[in-house]
């Protein structure tokens, strides 16, 4: 199975060599295939979601079967005391410019931004000078246990301007009753699905505030959202039995093609 910034170059020679090979694509960014993917002409592949998938499909002709990704979910799933809403890994293509907007909008709203990278508590003071970061935003350090912070998460924020090839940190958070308020690129809107609302990350600002404060204040619609988020997070096709059985599937298919 080939998956790495190598992807074409790898499985040209692999296939050079009579090789059964199995191509996992799982995101759209095809300048770094190191090669035209076209090179490997029909090639069997598994895509991370319908959206990587369809890209794939219309740029290279090829036709990739979908299995999102696997993820341990016990290591995720928690009780949330529901006090805060979460922005994970605080960086532009994430949605950083979204995010900070949101929490200047809503000074009533705890906010945390979790990094995903290592900082000092000096380094998570430069950067909120730097954002201009609102006094109801709390910079939290990495985290190896992520149930730290899904434990006080109430509504997970997702605004990605980046063309996500799954979104894992949905379902992540879904595992756990925690609706999920994401941008509409991507396979985020897979990811999501009826556990949480999408929008356009190019749209008005007013719609996701509007939309964060009803998930916030509204505690019907919210428990509404959750048992959805909850309902999305059990669906057959992310659970690990399936999946194991999907990849044994698509590995003995790409070796014996014929059978």
């Amino acid at each position: 199975m080939v998956s790495s910034g190598e992807l074409v170059h790898i499985a040209l020679i692999a296939k050079s060599t009579g090789i059964p090979i199995l191509i996992s694509v799982v995101d759209v960014e095809f300048q770094d295939h190191s090669g035209s993917f076209r090179e490997l002409g029909d090639i069997p592949c598994v895509a991370n979601s319908r959206f990587t998938a369809d890209k794939h499909r219309d740029a290279f002709g090829v036709n990739p079967s979908v299995i999102y990704p696997l993820m341990p979910l016990e290591e995720y799933r928690t009780e949330t005391t529901r006090e805060n809403v979460t922005f994970i890994n605080p960086s532009p293509h994430k949605g950083l410019r979204i995010a900070l907007e949101i929490a200047r909008r809503c000074p009533e709203i705890p906010f945390v931004f979790n990094e995903n990278w290592p900082s000092t508590a000096k380094q998570r003071e430069e950067f909120a000078r730097k954002h201009n970061i609102s006094s109801n935003v709390v910079m939290v350090p990495s985290q190896e246990d992520m149930r730290n912070v899904y434990g006080k998460c109430k509504i997970l924020l997702a605004p990605s301007e980046w063309k996500e090839g799954y979104g894992r940190i949905a379902t992540e958070a879904q595992v756990s009753g925690i609706p999920v308020v994401a941008s509409a690129r991507g396979g985020l809107p897979e990811a999501v699905g009826p556990g949480g609302v999408v929008l356009d990350p190019d749209g008005p600002i007013d719609d996701w505030v509007k939309v964060v404060r009803k998930l916030w204040q509204d505690d019907e619609y919210y428990s509404a959202m959750s048992a959805a988020a909850l309902a999305h997070a059990s669906r057959l096709d992310i659970s690990f039995e399936y999946q194991i059985l999907a990849w044994e599937g698509a590995m003995l298919a790409a070796a014996l093609p014929s059978a």
